[in-house]
């Protein structure tokens, strides 16, 4: 009898704990979301990666559809000003407008901001061509220099560049193109720098090898360091020789890039979200977009350029990393 009761009693437990869990975890009625991804201009990196999230959230029953933005900065004001559900960021650019400095100096802080995922580190890809006679960043004195949209992601990390390097835009001939429209001024002979943060791989700069020698400005040794001390969300990074052609690799720096999400969507959502996103089915059908989801995107990275930083994860985020082990 005693036997038989204690067995009734674990049983009950059980169910009590299996039923606690199933009403943390509410099921979710995706029919009734719509996820706007915001990515970045058709000519860069986060335009097909951010397509392969919005394909398989739909797959999921989700409404869904991708936009072509400006990227970083644009993602950021869209997000806030309720004009998608997730965007692809730049992390350096995000935590600026969280607390409120560099770009974002003198601006109400981000509060609203919430991360979801890390995802890849965009590389400083400061791109010239073999003829251009340019070998370092000093020698960018005087020429035709593309430094991104003004206050995007790309123009950002010029400013710092520059900074880093004791140099300002007044030492250039500066023109605040995105990076496909200065790489085609390149292709004319009308630009000699394009400044183009992005992952590697970016299929702007392959398509200009296919009319020039690319070579790229090292961003090294006393720069490097300054960069580094001053902005710790950026690391030392090599862009392989093999990724372009080029006579060799090249130091550079490099910063994450995270996935955004809209602070109002329900917890239960979001956990739905990277539940799918980090099984089987979704890693295939995201890593297949490109080279650099493949090699960068998985769990074990979902923390990267999010964790230790003044940017808070969405509360539903927060959860699904507890319940896997990753944050405590």
């Amino acid at each position: 009898m005693k036997k038989a009761l204690i067995i009734a009693g674990v049983m009950v437990l059980v169910l009590s704990l299996s039923a606690g869990a199933m009403a943390a975890q509410p099921e979710v009625k995706r029919g009734d979301y719509f996820i706007t991804v915001l990515t970045g201009p058709s000519s860069g990196i986060y335009f097909p990666i951010g397509g392969a999230f919005s394909t398989f959230v739909g797959s999921l029953g989700y409404k869904t559809s991708a936009t072509a933005t400006g990227a970083t900065a644009e993602n950021i004001n869209a997000l806030l000003t309720n004009q998608g559900e997730m965007a692809i960021a730049m992390a350096d650019s995000v935590i600026q407008a969280v607390d409120s400095f560099g770009a974002y100096e003198g601006k109400p802080p981000a509060k609203d901001l919430r991360a979801m995922m890390g995802l890849w580190p965009n590389f400083c890809q400061i791109v010239t061509t073999a003829d251009s006679g340019i070998k370092k960043f000093t020698d960018m004195k005087g020429k035709r220099v593309g430094v991104g949209a003004p206050n995007s992601g790309v123009e950002l990390n010029a400013r710092m560049m520059f900074e880093a390097h004791g140099m300002t835009y007044d030492d250039c001939k500066v023109d605040y193109l995105n990076y496909g429209e200065a790489i085609d001024q390149m292709k004319n002979g009308l630009c000699d720098v394009a400044f183009v943060t992005s992952g590697l791989g970016n299929a702007t700069i392959m398509e200009l090898g296919t009319s020039k020698k690319i070579a790229f400005v090292p961003v090294e040794g006393e720069a490097l360091q300054n960069l580094l001390k001053k902005y710790p969300f950026y690391i030392e990074a090599t862009i392989p020789a093999a990724t372009y052609g080029t006579d060799g690799d090249t130091t550079t720096a490099a910063v994450m890039n995270i996935m955004l999400v809209d602070v109002k969507l329900p917890s239960e959502v979001v956990y739905d979200l990277l539940d799918n996103i980090y099984s089987p089915a979704g890693l295939e059908a995201i890593q297949g977009s490109h080279s650099t989801a493949k090699a960068n995107i998985m769990l074990s990275t979902g923390l990267r350029g999010i964790e230790g930083t003044s940017v808070p994860f969405h509360d539903g985020a927060l959860k699904f990393y507890k319940d896997k082990g990753l944050l405590k």
